[in-house]
């Protein structure tokens, strides 16, 4: 599958980092929401939440605007506030840390595992500390983390376990979904993701004290279903509980969303097609000893692809990280990084004192990973090309 190095056998193609997957089920679902008057939080919304607790096994769901205001909900049910510490994996997006310091909470940042880029139970235990009132685990690009142990070590410390599970639906292992493991779970429906909503997010969770303090702080911090003042069956009279925000989820997000949770399989499975066409053609095309593949799945894993994290190996390829995404770029070829740790971040550095090589195996592998396009719409001969053009510019020394 190789191509020499200059050859121009093909036309350029134009494949984006991300497409999302949506079709007339989708449109009519918004059309309905539009048609119906009644746009903003409703029973769409409720019909979504029952929808997703179903779907991932929790006693409860509570809609909101995104997975940023999942987390923060739940760090702020579970009343932590400031001088508290909450260990979180550096490997991820801005968002795991700022939640905790809306709080006014320390986010005391974990190294990670250097396959699957996931927080263990050995790199939390490094950086419990008196302090600690919570744990903060990633499940990155839709895999799994090793729940069983990171829980035994949170209950050994009375610590409560908040997943982020953004990238993670649908995932499991042994038919436990991602998000269900822990206290409390957050769940993304952003554009990019799995299950799209445009923007949106979901908090799943066991616990009626969280969930119940979730739907109040989520909406100003009204008294319960204070949305239905405008229906029939609602009325118009209110109290403010708390001071709240306005983190509520819009019937028409829900409404796409209820359609992409009934085609959240058949979409995993593509996404899972991709994966594996990757992982058989890029040693086929000899880039074997040039570059690092993700871990697939094992026995009863289920991985929900919503990432290819594909790493150089720096010392055997004549181009850097940065001039293959730029040459990748000019063949017409989307793709990101994931992510830049946040302990590599200026807020971090100057705030915490943090330095490059404190947490050294995210910093590794930060340096090398690239992401490839992966979507339920990116077909084979697509593959093919990203794969052959890879293949042209990730030459050995």
């Amino acid at each position: 599958m190789s191509i020499p190095e200059g050859a121009n056998t093909r036309p350029t193609l134009k494949i984006p980092f991300h497409r999302p997957s949506i079709g007339p089920a989708e449109r009519d679902a918004v059309m309905e929401v539009l048609e119906s008057g009644w746009l903003t939080t409703g029973q769409r919304a409720v019909d979504f939440e029952e929808a997703v607790r179903v779907r991932v096994g929790s006693a409860h769901a509570v809609a909101v605007n995104s997975a940023t205001a999942a987390l923060h909900l739940i760090l702020e049910a579970l009343g932590i506030q400031g001088g508290d510490e909450v260990v979180v994996p550096t490997y991820t997006f801005a968002t795991c840390g700022e939640v905790c310091r809306y709080l006014n909470a320390r986010p005391r940042l974990a190294d990670v595992d250097p396959i699957t880029f996931n927080v263990t139970a050995e790199t939390i235990e490094a950086q419990l500390r008196p302090e600690t009132k919570a744990i903060m685990v990633v499940h990155f690009g839709g895999a799994l983390a090793e729940m069983e142990p990171i829980l035994e070590l949170a209950r050994s410390h009375g610590l409560p376990v908040i997943e982020d599970a953004a990238h993670a639906l649908p995932c499991s292992r042994g038919g436990r979904a991602a998000g269900s493991w822990g206290t409390a779970g957050a769940l993304s429906f952003y554009a990019t993701k799995t299950v799209t909503t445009g923007e949106g997010g979901m908090i799943v969770t066991d616990s009626a004290e969280i969930a119940n303090r979730a739907r109040s702080m989520r909406l100003h911090g009204l008294s319960r279903d204070a949305w239905k003042r405008y229906t029939g069956s609602g009325n118009w009279y209110y109290e403010i509980e708390d001071a709240g925000y306005k983190y509520n989820l819009t019937d028409v997000a829900a409404a796409i969303g209820l359609v992409q949770l009934e085609r959240a399989e058949s979409m995993r499975l593509e996404r899972e097609r991709v994966a594996r066409r990757y992982a058989a053609a890029i040693p086929a095309a000899g880039l074997g000893e040039l570059v690092e593949l993700p871990a697939m799945p094992g026995p009863g894993e289920v991985h929900a692809w919503h990432l290819f994290p594909l790493r150089l190996n720096l010392d055997r390829v004549r181009l850097t990280r940065a001039e293959t995404i730029e040459r990748l770029g000019e063949a017409g070829i989307g793709t990101s990084v994931h992510f830049i740790p946040l302990h590599l971040h200026p807020y971090y550095r100057r705030t915490y004192g943090y330095a490059p090589d404190d947490l050294p195996i995210a910093k590794l592998q930060y340096e090398r990973e690239i992401s490839l396009p992966i979507y339920p719409d990116l077909g084979d001969d697509d593959v093919d090309y990203v794969v052959a053009r890879l293949a042209d510019i990730v030459r050995p020394r």
